[in-house]
């Protein structure tokens, strides 16, 4: 696995790309002035988990063959105020599944994506507490 960062601009725009031309841009969230123009190194942290963990949810779920309608992720980290570096201390998932789905199986699918399969929250979690919660259908579990 390989990205590749290039500058895009004189101030903090970056654009970076995988082996397969996809590409994200970057930015300096707290730059005092100019429009930011990309995501924070950190934001894409978090949407890295997000992305890890919502692929797995959804294998594991297909293996049991159920489809879910929808799924949406609500991630935040939480950092650690005036201090250098500002490292999460906390990060705190909402998981919003849809569909006929059991309470249960949704559940062991959540549960197996953070605690085993996923990489990204399994590199994480050996810095910073990852919280999860689960609704189905509109409810919590």
């Amino acid at each position: 696995m390989k990205v590749s960062l290039n500058r895009v601009n004189q101030d903090y725009l970056f654009e970076v790309h995988n082996d397969n031309g996809h590409k994200v841009l970057l930015d300096n969230k707290s730059k005092k002035e100019g429009k930011v123009e990309g995501v924070g190194p950190m934001e894409l942290l978090l949407m890295g988990l997000a992305g890890c963990s919502s692929i797995d949810i959804i294998a594991i779920l297909n293996k049991q063959k159920i489809n879910p309608t929808d799924l949406k992720m609500d991630v935040e980290g939480y950092r650690l105020p005036d201090q250098v570096p500002s490292l999460f201390y906390k990060i705190q998932v909402d998981i919003k599944l849809e569909g006929d789905i059991a309470a249960e199986k949704a559940k062991r699918a959540v549960s197996l994506s953070f605690d085993k399969y996923c990489s990204v929250a399994k590199t994480l979690s050996f810095s910073t507490p990852i919280k999860y919660s689960i609704f189905l259908n509109g409810k919590k579990l």
